[in-house]
C-alpha cells in the first residue's frame, strides 16, 4: 500500500504477519493496569526460526563477544561524548526465541514524539557519568526496569534526531545515542511501567523483523524532489519507523549479518 503522510513522505507498506498472542500480565509482573495488549513472541513457523535463529544463536556468548568486540571503538569513542540523548536498544529473549522490547510512548506527552513507538531513554542529565549512564537511568524511570553496565553491549554510532520531515528545526542537530543491551528472558523481568511516559510495551521477535514482508522502506521528498529513504517495520498493531526504525536497521545488521544487509545508509550526525 502507498500513501501519503503529510509533509512529504510517503509510505511504502509490505505484508505484515501476526504478531503475537497476547500473554497474562501476570507472567512478566508488569504492575501496570493501563497495558492492555502487552504481546510477548510467540513461538515462529519453522521457516521464520530459519531466518531469526533461536536465542542461543543470536543471543549466545558468542555472538556478544562478536557484538561488544564490534562496537568496542565505538563505544570507547561516543560514551563520553556530549550527547543529546541516549536509548536503550533493549535485547531479550521470550519463550527462548531472541525479541527486542519497545515502547509506545504516551499519547499525553506534548511534543512530536507522543504516540511513537521507541526504545526507552531520553535526553541526557548533567548527573548522567556518560550515555550508557543516560540509557540505564532512563529505562529505569521509564519502565521502573534496573539493569547493571554488565547487560550492555556497546554504544552505537550516534544519529541525528531530525531524520525525518515531521521534525521541528529546533530539534534537528540532536544526536541521540543507541545503547545495545541484553535483559534476558522476559519471562523473569519485572516491569513497572510509567503511566506518564509509557502508554504501551511490547515485543517483536527477531524472526519477525528479519523477514522480508515485514518491512519495506519510506521514501521522502523535499520541495517537490526525492531526498532519502528510511527503512519501516511493520507488525499488527504499530509501524516501527523514523529514528527507532534506524536504530532497529542497524541492530539487525550488527546481530544477524548472515541474514539481513541494510539498504539504507544511516544519516550522519550535522
Amino acid at each position: 500500500m502507498v500513501g501519503e503522510a503529510g509533509s512529504g513522505a510517503i509510505f511504502v507498506e509490505g505484508n505484515a504477519g501476526a504478531l503475537t498472542p497476547r500473554c497474562p500480565r501476570s507472567c512478566l509482573g508488569v504492575m501496570f493496569p493501563a497495558l492492555h495488549h502487552l504481546r510477548l513472541g510467540a513461538r515462529p513457523t519453522l521457516g521464520a526460526r530459519r531466518a531469526g535463529g533461536s536465542a542461543g544463536e543470536y543471543l549466545s556468548r558468542e555472538n556478544e563477544q562478536r557484538c561488544r568486540g564490534l562496537l568496542e571503538a565505538s563505544t570507547r569513542r561516543y560514551r563520553q561524548e556530549a550527547v543529546a540523548a541516549a536509548v536503550l536498544v533493549t535485547l531479550c529473549s521470550v519463550g527462548g526465541y531472541p525479541a527486542l522490547l519497545y515502547t509506545l510512548r504516551s499519547s499525553t506527552l506534548t511534543g512530536q514524539h507522543k504516540g511513537d513507538v521507541s526504545f526507552p531513554g531520553g535526553k541526557r542529565d548533567s548527573s548522567d557519568q556518560d550515555v550508557i549512564a543516560t540509557a540505564l537511568r532512563e529505562t529505569q524511570e521509564e519502565l521502573g526496569l534496573h539493569l547493571g553496565a554488565e547487560s550492555v553491549w556497546g554504544v552505537m554510532r550516534p544519529l541525528p534526531t531530525g531524520v525525518t520531515p515531521l521534525h521541528s528545526p529546533s530539534s534537528r542537530g540532536l544526536t541521540v545515542a543507541p545503547v545495545l543491551a541484553h535483559l534476558g528472558p522476559l519471562e523473569c523481568v519485572r516491569l513497572s511501567p510509567n503511566p506518564q511516559e509509557v502508554e504501551d510495551v511490547f515485543t517483536i521477535p527477531l524472526s519477525h523483523l528479519l523477514q522480508a514482508q515485514n518491512h519495506g522502506y519510506t521514501h521522502f521528498r523535499h520541495q517537490g524532489r526525492y531526498s532519502h529513504t528510511l527503512p519501516i517495520f511493520l507488525n499488527s498493531r504499530y509501524r516501527v519507523w523514523g529514528l527507532t526504525a534506524i536504530i532497529t536497521d542497524l541492530t539487525l545488521e550488527l546481530l544477524a549479518p548472515s541474514v539481513y544487509r541494510r539498504r539504507t545508509r544511516p544519516p550522519s550526525p550535522r
